[in-house]
């Protein structure tokens, strides 16, 4: 009775071990099999106590084995262990009930279990005076069961900060590329800059020469051959005798002014085949204020830009700077003009261009010779309008040949400003204008658009 009683008081004790195991689990898993192996000791009277997994069974949990001496001292180094506590835990790291050498009934195993599988093993070298009970037994399957699910917990634990470890590691790869991206993104965006600035300098270019071209093989060769037919009209008049006195002096007026009119040609020429060059990418309002400044030693030439700022394009900056340039070639070269306005204006979420003069020239023949140049098949000796008109519709837009209020003929092209944007004719405003356009000479009236 007594010794029953002896063995219930310690069952009690262990029992209340448990419980404060229960309790210690949030100050690891280190804490909580200490308190297992104590209270397993405490109940044996354990001299040793050694408690470790299986080799490849929760890998990641720590510790891998506790082992306390009768005093409650943990041992953490294999090293500094006994031989035979040695030989018990490498027993138990190959999974095998109990070491080779000689046993004797002083050791006490019990399985740790995980699921109903076996992870490791909980030995005791009791102290007791008879063997232990089945009782004995059960409390310390109970330990070892609890000492496996702490481990198990530990190795979650272990894996979730594995995870997170990871998770920021990626997280830290994923903001270097996006730092990366951004960078290739920024060089990118310059690239397209220098891109764009390369292509409206082509453009420039080849507006330039075409347009010096055209100076020097049309417009400079027929003022020369003004000045000679002046020259010859001089010679004649000297055989007039004194009446003839006046026309001469006027005749070598004409003469000295087609001089002049030669040099400026000739300046102007030599200006567009040396451009000042500008790393920054013109925008197409600079192109078109440098076209007009290319021909006012011809015409009185002025631009007016309204609508705030423009979003330019290349493309669209691209072909409307051609239809301009092609649109005051056409002034002067064949309407017999003296004033040229060109026009750029943002306007419900189109682009409108117009060029209007004061030359001789009609509408109504224009588009007549516009619908015969769309229809030929072959190539014709000038086919400037439909040209414009091919371009303005490649942008979605319309091209118009109106009267100007200048006396003229004014070109109109209305594109959209995004250029992807194909907006078909019936969705395009007329042109109406506001009551501030009447101060506008190149803005038609209602009987002249008729």
């Amino acid at each position: 009775y007594i010794r029953s009683d002896q063995r219930m008081q310690r069952t009690v004790r262990a029992h209340d071990s448990i419980s404060r195991t229960l309790v210690r689990r949030s100050e690891g898993p280190r804490a909580v099999l200490d308190e297992i192996a104590g209270a397993a000791g405490e109940h044996l009277f354990a001299e040793w106590v050694v408690m470790g997994l299986f080799d490849g069974q929760l890998t990641s949990a720590r510790p891998r084995f506790i082992a306390l001496d009768a005093d409650g001292k943990s041992f953490e180094s294999e090293s500094e262990l006994p031989r035979a506590i040695r030989r018990e835990l490498a027993a138990i790291k190959t999974g095998l009930s109990r070491p080779k050498a000689a046993d004797d009934n002083t050791w006490v195993r019990v399985s740790m279990t995980l699921e109903g599988q076996p992870v490791g093993s909980l030995v005791v070298l009791h102290g007791l005076d008879a063997a232990p009970e089945p009782g004995d037994y059960s409390l310390l399957r109970i330990l070892a069961n609890q000492a496996a699910v702490a481990l198990h917990t530990a190795e979650q634990y272990q894996s979730g900060l594995d995870l997170h470890r990871r998770a920021q590691q990626l997280y830290d790869e994923a903001n270097a590329q996006a730092r990366d991206l951004a960078a290739r993104t920024s060089q990118l965006r310059q690239t397209e800059e220098r891109l764009a600035a390369a292509h409206q300098r082509e453009l420039l270019d080849s507006e330039r020469h075409r347009i010096a071209r055209e100076l020097h093989d049309s417009v400079s060769q027929l003022v020369l051959s003004a000045g000679m037919s002046v020259e010859i009209a001089r010679g004649d008049t000297v055989n007039l005798g004194e009446p003839a006195e006046k026309i001469a002096l006027e005749l070598a007026r004409a003469k000295a002014l087609t001089q002049r009119a030669v040099q400026q040609l000739s300046d102007a020429i030599y200006s567009l085949h040396h451009p000042v060059e500008s790393d920054a990418p013109a925008t197409l309002p600079d192109i078109l204020a440098e076209m007009v400044t290319h021909y006012r030693p011809l015409l009185d030439a002025t631009l007016t830009v309204e609508g705030g700022a423009l979003p330019g394009h290349p493309v669209t900056d691209h072909e409307l700077a051609r239809i301009a340039g092609e649109a005051l070639f056409n002034v002067a070269s064949h309407a017999q003009a003296t004033r040229v306005v060109v026009r750029l204006r943002n306007t419900r979420g189109r682009l409108v261009l117009s060029v209007a003069d004061d030359g001789k020239g009609d509408p109504l023949t224009l588009r007549r010779l516009l619908r015969i140049e769309s229809r030929a098949v072959s190539e014709a000796s000038h086919r400037g309008l439909s040209n414009m008109a091919t371009r303005a519709e490649g942008l979605g837009g319309t091209f118009t040949l109106r009267r100007s209020r200048l006396g003229g003929v004014q070109v109109t092209v209305t594109v959209p400003l995004d250029p992807r944007e194909v907006a078909e004719r019936s969705d395009i405003p007329e042109d109406h204008s506001s009551p501030e356009d009447h101060n506008n000479p190149e803005t038609p009236s209602p009987e002249e658009n008729r």
